[in-house]
C-alpha cells in the first residue's frame, strides 16, 4: 500500500508528515491523492502531446515567416520553464490543492485563447494561448512532489512513478484527440482539438477537487532543522546538487536530442512522416512504460544506482545513434533516450525529497524545476541550430560531456549517506 499505514495511529518521528506530533492520516485521503494525481497526469500530458502536435502545424500556416514556424512548441517550453519558480512558491501559500485548480482552470483559458488565435488567423494570440499553457503545465510538474508527500518517504519512488504512469494514457489521448478534432468542429479539426483542450483541463479541475494537502510535519522546533535555517544550506548538501544534477541532464539531454530527431529523420534523412511519428511515439511510450518497474528498482537498489543505470542507458543510445541513420537507428536510440531519462528522472526526483528539510521543500522544488525546465528549453532551442549547422552526429556527441560528468559525480557520491534530518526514514 505504498507504505501508508494500514490502522491510522499517530504518526512518530519515523514518519515524516504530520501537521502536529499528534496527527492521524487517513489512508483512504491518501490513496485518493495518488488516483487524483495519476488521472491529473493524464490530462495535463495529453494537453501537452495536443499542444506539441499542433504547434508546428498552426505555426507553419499562421507564422509571417517559415523561421518561426516552430515559435508556439517553443513558447509552451519556454512558459514551463519561466512557470516553475512561480508555480512551487504559489502553492507554498495557498496550497497544492488550490494551485492544481487555478492551473487547470488557466489551462481552459489557454487552449480557449489558442482557438481564438486560430479562428482570427492571429499568430500572436495563438502564442499567447501555447505560453499561457506552458505556464499551466508548470503546476502539473508539481504532481510527482505531491505524490511524494502522499506516503511515507520510504515509499516515495512508488508514489512518483505510478504518477507518471499517468503520462502513457496522455501520450494516446492527446494525438488521438487531434485526430478526432472533427467531431467537436466539423469545419476545422484544430479549433475541434482545441475545444476537446478546454474540455480536458475542465475536467482536470473538477478531478483535482478531490485532491487534500497532505499535512507536513512541524518542523520549527527540531534541532536538526531549524527553522531559520537558510536557503544556502541547501548548496551544501552534495546530494541535493547531485538530485538536480540528475534532473538537469536527464531532462536536458533528452529534449535535446528528441528535438533534433524529427528534422534530422524527415527534413534531412528523407524518412517518411509516418515512420517519424511511429519513432516519436515508440520514444514517448519508452519514457513513461519504465515506470512500472523503476519505483520497485528503488526500493530494491536504490535512486543512485538507478541514475547511473538510466546514465550508461544514454550511453547505448549514442552508441546505436551513431551505428546509422537509418530508421532502425533512429528506433533503437530514441527507445533507449526515453528509458534512461526516466531512470534519471524518477531516480534523481526521488532522491531530491530527501536531501531538504521540510520548511524548505517548496524553495529546494522551485530551484529544481527552474534548472531542469531552463535547461530543458534551452536544449530544445539549441537542438535546431546545433543539427543544421553541424548535423546529427554532432548532436550526439555534444552530449558525451555531460553524460561523462555525471557519471562520476553518481559514480562519487553512490555510497554517502542521506542528510542527516532524514535519519529517521532511512
Amino acid at each position: 500500500m505504498l507504505g501508508i499505514r494500514e490502522n491510522p495511529t499517530p504518526l512518530n518521528s519515523n514518519c515524516r508528515y504530520s501537521a502536529h506530533p499528534q496527527a492521524v492520516v487517513s489512508p483512504i485521503v491518501l490513496n485518493r491523492n495518488l488516483i487524483v494525481l495519476l488521472l491529473a497526469q493524464m490530462v495535463f500530458v495529453s494537453a501537452s502531446a495536443l499542444n506539441v502536435t499542433l504547434g508546428g502545424i498552426v505555426g507553419s500556416e499562421l507564422a509571417p515567416t517559415a523561421a518561426l514556424s516552430t515559435l508556439p512548441v517553443s513558447l509552451t517550453i519556454l512558459g514551463t520553464a519561466l512557470g516553475t519558480v512561480p508555480a512551487t512558491l504559489l502553492m507554498q501559500r495557498i496550497g497544492r490543492r488550490r494551485g492544481f485548480m487555478m492551473a487547470a482552470l488557466m489551462g481552459v483559458a489557454a487552449s480557449l485563447v489558442s482557438r481564438a488565435g486560430v479562428t482570427s488567423n492571429s499568430f500572436m494570440l495563438f502564442c499567447t494561448g501555447t505560453a499561457l499553457t506552458g505556464v499551466c503545465l508548470a503546476f502539473g510538474q508539481q504532481f510527482r512532489f505531491a505524490a511524494a508527500e502522499s506516503v511515507v518517504l520510504a515509499k516515495a519512488g512508488k508514489a512518483i512513478s505510478i504518477v507518471l504512469l499517468g503520462s502513457i494514457g496522455g501520450a494516446i489521448v492527446g494525438p488521438e484527440l487531434m485526430a478526432s478534432g472533427t467531431v467537436l468542429d466539423t469545419s476545422n479539426p484544430v479549433t475541434g482539438a482545441l475545444w476537446g483542450a478546454a474540455g480536458l483541463f475542465l475536467i482536470g479541475a473538477l478531478l483535482l477537487a478531490g485532491y487534500r494537502d497532505a499535512p507536513i510535519k512541524d518542523t520549527t522546533k527540531s534541532a536538526d532543522n531549524p527553522a531559520d535555517s537558510p536557503i544556502s544550506s541547501l548548496f551544501r548538501e552534495p546530494l541535493f546538487l547531485l538530485a538536480v544534477a540528475g534532473g538537469v541532464i536527464g531532462q536536458g539531454i533528452m529534449a535535446f536530442i528528441m528535438t533534433a530527431t524529427p528534422v534530422s529523420m524527415h527534413v534531412m534523412d528523407g524518412h517518411s512522416l509516418p515512420h517519424t511519428a511511429a519513432v516519436i511515439r515508440a520514444h514517448v511510450l519508452a519514457m513513461y512504460i519504465p515506470s512500472l518497474a523503476s519505483g520497485w528498482l528503488i526500493s530494491r537498489f536504490g535512486e543512485r544506482p538507478l541514475m547511473l543505470a538510466g546514465l550508461c542507458i544514454y550511453g547505448a543510445t549514442l552508441l546505436v545513434g551513431l551505428a546509422g541513420q537509418e530508421v532502425m537507428h533512429y528506433t533503437g536510440s530514441m527507445v533507449l533516450l526515453g528509458v534512461g531519462w526516466n531512470f534519471l528522472f524518477v531516480g534523481g526526483t526521488t532522491l531530491l525529497v530527501r536531501t531538504y528539510p521540510e520548511h524548505l521543500r517548496f524553495r529546494a522544488q522551485s530551484i529544481n524545476e527552474a534548472a531542469v525546465f531552463g535547461t530543458s528549453a534551452l536544449g530544445s532551442l539549441l537542438a535546431g541550430t546545433v543539427l543544421s549547422a553541424i548535423g546529427w552526429q554532432a548532436v550526439l556527441l555534444a552530449t558525451l560531456p555531460a553524460i561523462f560528468a555525471m557519471t562520476a559525480a553518481v559514480s562519487l557520491l553512490l555510497r554517502r549517506p542521506l542528510p542527516v534530518f532524514n535519519k529517521n526514514e532511512q
